[in-house]
Protein backbone atom coordinates (compact mmCIF):
# COMPACT_ATOMS: atom_id res chain seq x y z
CA UNK A 1 0.00 0.00 0.00
CA UNK A 2 1.19 3.74 -0.14
CA UNK A 3 -0.35 7.23 -0.44
CA UNK A 4 0.05 10.08 -2.35
CA UNK A 5 1.37 13.06 -1.74
CA UNK A 6 0.79 16.34 -3.42
CA UNK A 7 3.33 19.24 -2.91
CA UNK A 8 3.70 22.06 -4.80
CA UNK A 9 2.16 20.72 -7.94
CA UNK A 10 4.19 17.58 -7.76
CA UNK A 11 3.20 13.89 -6.93
CA UNK A 12 5.32 11.61 -4.73
CA UNK A 13 4.44 8.21 -3.46
CA UNK A 14 5.41 7.33 0.24
CA UNK A 15 5.03 3.63 0.97
CA UNK A 16 3.28 2.45 3.75
CA UNK A 17 4.25 -0.45 6.50
CA UNK A 18 1.90 -3.08 6.29
CA UNK A 19 -0.22 -3.85 8.87
CA UNK A 20 0.23 -7.40 9.04
CA UNK A 21 -1.68 -10.89 7.61
CA UNK A 22 -5.79 -10.59 7.52
CA UNK A 23 -7.69 -12.86 6.65
CA UNK A 24 -11.76 -12.78 5.69
CA UNK A 25 -13.30 -15.27 8.38
CA UNK A 26 -17.15 -14.84 7.81
CA UNK A 27 -19.49 -13.45 5.36
CA UNK A 28 -23.40 -13.18 6.84
CA UNK A 29 -25.83 -13.91 4.44
CA UNK A 30 -29.11 -12.74 4.60
CA UNK A 31 -31.21 -15.76 3.62
CA UNK A 32 -35.26 -16.09 3.83
CA UNK A 33 -35.77 -19.70 4.76
CA UNK A 34 -33.06 -20.59 7.41
CA UNK A 35 -33.54 -24.55 7.16
CA UNK A 36 -33.98 -24.26 3.43
CA UNK A 37 -30.71 -21.94 2.93
CA UNK A 38 -28.55 -24.77 5.33
CA UNK A 39 -29.89 -27.43 3.08
CA UNK A 40 -28.72 -26.10 0.35
CA UNK A 41 -25.26 -25.28 1.37
CA UNK A 42 -25.04 -28.83 3.15
CA UNK A 43 -25.86 -30.15 -0.41
CA UNK A 44 -23.02 -28.06 -1.95
CA UNK A 45 -20.88 -29.85 0.23
CA UNK A 46 -20.47 -26.68 3.03
CA UNK A 47 -19.58 -28.16 6.37
CA UNK A 48 -21.97 -27.42 8.89
CA UNK A 49 -20.02 -25.41 12.26
CA UNK A 50 -22.67 -24.50 14.59
CA UNK A 51 -25.87 -24.34 14.51
CA UNK A 52 -27.43 -22.62 17.58
CA UNK A 53 -31.14 -21.53 18.34
CA UNK A 54 -31.39 -18.71 20.99
CA UNK A 55 -34.14 -17.18 22.50
CA UNK A 56 -36.63 -14.64 20.42
CA UNK A 57 -36.47 -15.98 17.11
CA UNK A 58 -32.49 -15.21 16.50
CA UNK A 59 -30.55 -18.52 15.55
CA UNK A 60 -27.09 -18.39 13.58
CA UNK A 61 -25.62 -21.47 11.33
CA UNK A 62 -21.95 -21.14 10.16
CA UNK A 63 -21.55 -23.27 7.42
CA UNK A 64 -17.72 -23.68 5.69
CA UNK A 65 -17.30 -24.37 1.92
CA UNK A 66 -14.90 -27.36 1.35
CA UNK A 67 -11.24 -26.14 1.59
CA UNK A 68 -12.34 -22.53 2.62
CA UNK A 69 -10.87 -20.89 5.89
CA UNK A 70 -13.83 -18.44 5.56
CA UNK A 71 -17.23 -19.00 6.59
CA UNK A 72 -20.62 -17.72 5.88
CA UNK A 73 -23.54 -17.39 8.74
CA UNK A 74 -27.04 -17.87 7.98
CA UNK A 75 -29.56 -17.38 10.27
CA UNK A 76 -32.48 -15.23 11.60
CA UNK A 77 -32.75 -11.85 13.63
CA UNK A 78 -28.67 -11.78 13.25
CA UNK A 79 -28.88 -8.59 10.46
CA UNK A 80 -31.14 -6.09 9.43
CA UNK A 81 -30.41 -6.39 5.76
CA UNK A 82 -32.95 -8.15 2.75
CA UNK A 83 -32.83 -11.67 1.76
CA UNK A 84 -30.87 -11.69 -1.85
CA UNK A 85 -29.13 -8.01 -0.68
CA UNK A 86 -25.41 -9.72 -0.55
CA UNK A 87 -24.17 -8.98 -4.15
CA UNK A 88 -21.22 -9.58 -5.92
CA UNK A 89 -19.75 -12.35 -3.53
CA UNK A 90 -18.01 -15.56 -5.35
CA UNK A 91 -17.91 -19.22 -4.63
CA UNK A 92 -14.89 -20.12 -6.78
CA UNK A 93 -13.55 -23.59 -8.03
CA UNK A 94 -10.62 -25.06 -9.72
CA UNK A 95 -12.33 -27.50 -12.47
CA UNK A 96 -15.97 -25.88 -13.10
CA UNK A 97 -16.92 -28.56 -15.21
CA UNK A 98 -16.28 -31.30 -12.50
CA UNK A 99 -18.52 -28.90 -10.20
CA UNK A 100 -20.94 -28.84 -12.17
CA UNK A 101 -21.27 -32.43 -12.85
CA UNK A 102 -21.36 -32.42 -9.57
CA UNK A 103 -24.17 -30.00 -8.66
CA UNK A 104 -26.15 -32.18 -10.84
CA UNK A 105 -25.31 -35.65 -9.35
CA UNK A 106 -27.30 -33.52 -5.74
CA UNK A 107 -29.90 -32.07 -7.52
CA UNK A 108 -33.01 -32.71 -8.67
CA UNK A 109 -33.04 -34.58 -12.13
CA UNK A 110 -35.80 -32.21 -13.22
CA UNK A 111 -34.05 -28.84 -12.28
CA UNK A 112 -30.59 -27.28 -14.29
CA UNK A 113 -28.55 -26.34 -11.17
CA UNK A 114 -28.09 -22.75 -12.49
CA UNK A 115 -31.64 -22.51 -13.09
CA UNK A 116 -32.04 -23.74 -9.32
CA UNK A 117 -30.03 -21.75 -8.13
CA UNK A 118 -31.06 -18.37 -10.10
CA UNK A 119 -34.76 -18.91 -8.83
CA UNK A 120 -36.27 -15.92 -7.14
CA UNK A 121 -37.38 -18.82 -4.89
CA UNK A 122 -34.43 -20.19 -3.75
CA UNK A 123 -32.58 -20.35 -0.59
CA UNK A 124 -30.50 -16.98 -1.56
CA UNK A 125 -33.33 -15.17 -1.93
CA UNK A 126 -31.82 -13.95 -5.24
CA UNK A 127 -32.76 -10.37 -6.55
CA UNK A 128 -34.62 -10.66 -10.23
CA UNK A 129 -31.54 -10.58 -12.24
CA UNK A 130 -29.91 -13.74 -10.31
CA UNK A 131 -25.98 -13.99 -11.01
CA UNK A 132 -23.65 -12.58 -13.18
CA UNK A 133 -22.36 -14.96 -16.29
CA UNK A 134 -19.80 -14.43 -18.43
Amino acid sequence: MSSVQVDNGSATETPRAPIGDMKLEVVVVPVSDVDRAKHFYEMLGFRMDIDYVGDHDFRVVQLTPPGSEASIIIGSGITSAAPGSVEALQLTVFDIEAARAQLVERVSPRADPPAALDAPGSPLGRSKSGPRRP
